[in-house]
């Protein structure tokens, strides 16, 4: 049940000299296009972006964030520059292969300044299959970007200073904050961040208990999480739930060295580790598909996942770190 060319091609990395690197590229380039373009596109980083927004305002969190931290942003820092033309001040972006351009940043972000300025619609899931979470409308949200927040992020001298940070992220003066690869030991002052969020990429996160206490570290009281999370296989199996189906030996010939592939953790775990590092949950939004998967196909460890659990193949997730 498992894909053979995966199979042969990670377990070769176990070999002397074989290196899973290339293939984390391709992968990561494969998410970052996607289709019409992920973060290398500026609507699809516009889209995810309000859509994050408008949730945080359906659930009373703070839709004005000045200090925020993206995990995972691919290969562009597109979704954070969308934050940034709505008034962040200071963004943080972690990543575990460094692939960033200034150049390429530099495009996408003067495409986004155009949908901002034009105040544009937010792409839907026709143009975006793949992207979530879904919107009750799509019309741009004027009630959150009013023209005056608008004319004052868009100042021509604030545009300006974006586009120098871009260039020096390595700077510990910019504005953005580029560092991959990161850990969470020390990555960001305690009690300093309105919000992290992160996009279809906590599902390639093997230390979750450590990064979820990271987070609530990081945050301010007050401050929220939020997250597009992918339980799906990532093309690691025929059936999309199919991994749930491998032994851990024959899990670790798929995944070979590939340190991007998923770690197969289902829906309920992120939320007990949410609840475990003092998170509240304030929105839990699955997305249920049907399960061709007979229990008895599943692998050892995953024969006590609940049939919620077998069937979420996404989720929307943003969880508050209570004041005090």
């Amino acid at each position: 049940m498992y894909t053979t060319k995966r199979l042969i091609f990670n377990a070769a990395t176990f070999v002397p000299g074989v290196t899973a690197l290339p293939l984390v590229r391709r992968k990561l380039a494969k998410r970052s296009l996607g289709t019409g373009g992920g973060a290398q596109s500026a609507r699809y980083c516009y889209s995810v972006w309000l859509r994050h927004l408008l949730h945080a305002n359906a659930n009373h969190l703070n839709v004005d964030p000045r200090h925020v931290a993206e995990l995972g942003p691919g290969l562009s820092l597109g979704i954070g520059l969308a934050a940034i033309l709505s008034g962040v001040e200071r963004y943080y972006a972690f990543d575990v292969v460094a692939h960033q351009h200034a150049e390429r940043n530099l495009a996408v972000f003067d495409e986004l300044i155009a949908l901002f300025q034009a105040r544009a619609p937010i792409p839907r899931t026709d143009e975006f299959p793949a992207i979530g979470p879904d919107l009750p409308a799509y019309d741009f949200p004027r009630q959150l970007l009013d023209d005056e927040r608008l004319e004052r992020n868009l100042r021509p001298e604030r545009l300006a200073r974006v586009r120098e940070a871009l260039r020096h992220c390595d700077s510990p003066q910019s504005m953005i904050q580029y560092r991959a690869p990161w850990h969470t030991q020390n990555a960001i002052e305690r009690d300093s961040l309105d919000l992290v969020f992160s996009q279809a990429v906590l599902e390639h996160v093997d230390q979750l208990a450590d990064t979820y206490r990271a987070i609530y570290e990081w945050l301010r009281p007050n401050g929220y999480m939020s997250h597009q999370i992918d339980f799906k296989c990532h093309d690691s199996a025929r059936e999309w739930n199919g991994h749930w189906t491998y032994s851990d030996l024959k899990w670790k010939l798929v995944r070979g060295k590939d340190t991007w592939l998923i770690n197969r953790e289902p829906h309920s775990t992120h939320i007990r580790l949410l609840r475990e590092a003092g998170f509240r949950i304030v929105e839990d939004t699955r997305v249920e598909r049907s399960s061709s998967i007979a229990r008895s196909h599943l692998a050892t460890r995953f024969k006590t996942l609940t049939d919620e659990d077998l069937r979420t193949g996404d989720a929307f997730i943003q969880a508050l770190k209570p004041a005090g």
